[in-house]
């Protein structure tokens, strides 16, 4: 049988936790792929467009195995941000091609060329299957690729399937909901930064609320997990993407991923990406650290620069947790530049969601009153996205 991932295994992206996922009644965590008798059958007969990566994976194999063991017929691969194996930089284009194993097409969604796979792509299935591992940011790119796909499925009347998994930050919402004036390809609905959903859920909320073009509606299945709740705390089995390198580092995302939109590093490039940062020029730091040329930030925020800053590995889980989203960290680093105007770009309204963080940190507020400014959007997203939920919350 054709094994498309039999190498991949060898060079999986680094693993988060030795320790397998448990759910809040100490059972194991079921994942959607995992449950073929579920969805198989329901494929049997059509062409298949898998939306999936290095994280599409139950057990020691790929979902595309099983799918390829079962006889189902997989047309066309369609990679992401990142690519098919996960490797390629954050933000890197990524070329289509053609899997040597199998034969199967790759479609890169993330070429640079256009957001919508092209009507002879779209001609060679039936319906998308989508099984890749999101993290629960509205800046995470995933959940953008997925709805994406669900507008050309939309445009060209094709079934559209999620194989769920849980998300790791599903245990809270926090976060001023997207203002649409900065939709990006960091931000595609109007969703809280944190907005504690798995991808079927937020495929369920599109479809429903009409934020798919048009208002259009698609014929939408979603598999979901098993033995999973919105408080699992769920430890995921693969990094989700290069810099993501453990679950410390997936709790802080919500609060040091906005060191995108400045100078700062968030430490690309060394061993503990978005658990640490420093510019060259920071006051007081108390941690040092260069970034270096690596695989996945091959040419990350000061390279070869010794940069001065904060490490916050030594923060417990449960301590970020709590926070929530929380720009302290933006702030002292704003505080300690001394950079003015120069410590923002564009990209960092994109990444807030916001036209207004930039000038609260700049007027001095605290992390605490910005934190304040979305507690309404909070409240109003909490009970929009109810009736779309699928796990206990």
């Amino acid at each position: 049988m054709r094994k498309l991932f039999s190498l991949l295994l060898i060079a999986v992206t680094t693993l988060v936790a030795c320790r397998p996922a448990q759910a809040a009644d100490n059972s194991e965590v079921i994942v959607g792929a995992a449950r073929t008798a579920d969805y198989f059958p329901r494929l049997k007969g059509k062409r298949i467009a898998l939306l999936s990566n290095h994280t599409g994976m139950v057990g020691d194999k790929h979902v595309l195995d099983l799918m390829l063991e079962e006889g189902l017929n997989v047309t066309t691969i369609f990679s992401p941000e990142h690519g098919f194996r996960g490797k390629a930089d954050a933000g890197e284009h990524v070329s289509s091609s053609v899997d040597p194993v199998t034969g199967i097409k790759i479609a890169s969604l993330y070429d640079g060329k256009s957001r919508y796979p092209a009507k002879e792509v779209m001609d060679q299935f039936d319906i998308i299957v989508t099984d890749i591992q999101d993290v629960g940011l509205r800046f995470y790119t995933y959940y953008c690729t997925m709805i994406d796909l669900m507008n050309a499925a939309a445009r060209d009347n094709k079934e559209f399937m999620v194989l769920d998994r849980p998300n790791p930050n599903g245990m809270y919402v926090d976060g001023p909901i997207l203002d649409m004036k900065y939709q990006s390809g960091v931000g595609r609905l109007p969703i809280t930064t944190v907005h504690g959903m798995t991808l079927g859920e937020i495929a369920r909320m599109a479809n429903g609320e009409g934020w798919l073009k048009d208002g259009a509606k698609i014929p939408l299945t979603v598999i979901p997990c098993q033995n999973y709740t919105h408080q699992t705390r769920y430890e995921l089995p693969i990094a989700p993407s290069p810099n993501l390198k453990n679950n410390h580092a997936i709790y802080l995302y919500p609060s040091t991923c906005y060191f995108e939109g400045t100078p700062v590093s968030l430490g690309r490039g060394t061993d503990a990406p978005f658990e640490i940062y420093g510019h060259p020029d920071f006051k007081n730091g108390t941690f040092d650290f260069t970034p270096r040329s690596v695989d996945g930030a091959k040419n990350p925020p000061q390279l070869n620069n010794l940069c001065h800053g904060r490490d916050l590995r030594n923060l417990s889980d449960e301590e970020i947790i709590a926070k929530g989203v929380d720009f302290s960290y933006v702030i002292d680093a704003y505080n300690n530049t001394n950079l003015g105007d120069e410590f923002f770009t564009r990209f960092f309204e994109l990444l807030a969601g916001n036209g207004d963080i930039r000038q609260m940190i700049k007027d001095g507020k605290s992390a605490e009153e910005i934190k304040a400014t979305w507690a309404d959007d909070v409240e109003k997203f909490k009970n929009q996205r109810r009736p779309y939920l699928l796990y206990e919350e």
